[in-house]
C-alpha cells in the first residue's frame, strides 16, 4: 500500500479529522490580529482625521516629516504653514501629523498641579 493510501485510511479510522479545536484556535488567531493590529490602527487614523479637520490659522502643527510651524490659511486639500518669519509653504492637510498646543497661560504646569508628597 502507498503511504499515501495509508494516511487517508488511517484518518478515516481515527475519526476523519482533528475536530473543532483547530477551527476555535483559526478564531482566536483571527479576533488577536483583530485587537493588537487593525482595531489600534483604525483608533489612530480616526484621531489623525480628526486633528486634520480642526486646522485653522494661527495654530502650530508638526509635519509628518518633522518640519514644525505655523498655519497661515487652509482649504479642503492644502494648507500653507510659516516656517520661519516670511517664509511659507504648501502642503498637503494630510502631511500635518499632530497639532502643538502650548499650555495656556492661567492652565498650571504638572508639577505644580500635583498635590504635595509625605
Amino acid at each position: 500500500m502507498a503511504p499515501y493510501v495509508a494516511v487517508q485510511l488511517s484518518a478515516q479510522q481515527n475519526g476523519g479529522g482533528g475536530g473543532i479545536a483547530p477551527l476555535v484556535l483559526l478564531l482566536l488567531l483571527g479576533a488577536v490580529t483583530y485587537l493588537m493590529l487593525i482595531r489600534p490602527q483604525r483608533r489612530r487614523a480616526k484621531q489623525l482625521r480628526q486633528t486634520q479637520a480642526v486646522l485653522s490659522p494661527g495654530v502650530e502643527v508638526m509635519t509628518t516629516a518633522g518640519l514644525y510651524a505655523t498655519v497661515v490659511s487652509c482649504d479642503d486639500e492644502t494648507v500653507t504653514l510659516e516656517t520661519s518669519p516670511g517664509v511659507h509653504s504648501r502642503y498637503a492637510r494630510a502631511a500635518v501629523a499632530r497639532i502643538l498646543t502650548p499650555p495656556a497661560a492661567d492652565e498650571q504646569p504638572m508639577d505644580e498641579a500635583l498635590p504635595p508628597g509625605p
